[in-house]
C-alpha cells in the first residue's frame, strides 16, 4: 500500500473524490451545539460574577496593582493567553496593563518542582513577585489542581484579591474560602471548559478596559 492509499484510509475525509460522511458531520454538528450550549449556560449562571471579576481587576490596576495567571497543563495556555491580552490589547486605543504569566519561567517551575513540590511553584513566585492589592486568576479544568489552592490560599494571606476559573462541579475551588470568586463551566467535557474559559476572559478584557 502506497503513502497516498494509506493516508486515504486513515483519514477518508480528506479523500477529494469521495463526500463526507453523515457520521462525521453529525459528529461536528453536536460538537458545535454542546459548545455554543455549554457557554450559554455559563454565561447565564455567572454574568454578574463575571461583571464583579471585571470590577475588582479594574480597581487593582487603578490602585497601581498587577494581575498575575496560573495554570497546568492546558490551562497554563490560557494564563499565558490572559496576560497577554492585557499587556498587549489588540484593539486600538486600549492601554497596555501589566500582567504576570506565573507559568512561563520553566527555570523557576522545575527548580521549585524539583526542591520543594511542585504544589508549591506557584506559591513560590506569588511570594517574590506579589503586592497587596494585586489580583491572582487560576484556571483549572478540575477545579483540584492543589497548586492552585496552596497558591490562592497564599495570595489571600498577603492581601490579594482572587479569581477562579474551573468546571465540572468546581471542585475544591469552588470551596476554598481563599476564592473571592470562583466561576465555574458545569460539564464533564475539558474540552467545553476550556472553550468557556477562553470566551470569559476575552469578554473580562473588554468588560476591565470598560471601568477604566
Amino acid at each position: 500500500m502506497g503513502n497516498k492509499d494509506t493516508l486515504s484510509s486513515l483519514y477518508p475525509f480528506l479523500d477529494k473524490n469521495k463526500s463526507v460522511t453523515p457520521d462525521l458531520l453529525q459528529s461536528l454538528n453536536k460538537k458545535v451545539a454542546d459548545s455554543i450550549r455549554a457557554k450559554q449556560v455559563f454565561f447565564q449562571n455567572n454574568a454578574d460574577k463575571l461583571i464583579d471579576a471585571a470590577q475588582i481587576i479594574a480597581k487593582s490596576y487603578q490602585q497601581g496593582g498587577h494581575l498575575f495567571a496560573m495554570g497546568n497543563g492546558g490551562s497554563s495556555c490560557d494564563a499565558a493567553h490572559i496576560t497577554t491580552e492585557f499587556m498587549h490589547p489588540v484593539t486600538t486605543g486600549r492601554k497596555a496593563l501589566a500582567a504576570t504569566n506565573l507559568t512561563a519561567d520553566i527555570a523557576t517551575l522545575t527548580a521549585v518542582s524539583n526542591d520543594v513540590g511542585k504544589e508549591h511553584v506557584f506559591l513560590r513566585q506569588l511570594v517574590c513577585l506579589a503586592r497587596k492589592n494585586d489580583v491572582l486568576i487560576g484556571f483549572s479544568t478540575s477545579g483540584n489542581s492543589k497548586n492552585l489552592i496552596q497558591a490562592f490560599v497564599q495570595a489571600k494571606e498577603m492581601g490579594l484579591s482572587t479569581i477562579g476559573f474551573s468546571g465540572q462541579t468546581g471542585g475544591e475551588m469552588a470551596k476554598c474560602t481563599s476564592i473571592d470568586l470562583c466561576l465555574t463551566v458545569e460539564t464533564d467535557s475539558i474540552h467545553r471548559v476550556q472553550e468557556s474559559h477562553l470566551t470569559s476572559y476575552h469578554i473580562l478584557w473588554d468588560l476591565v478596559h470598560s471601568f477604566l
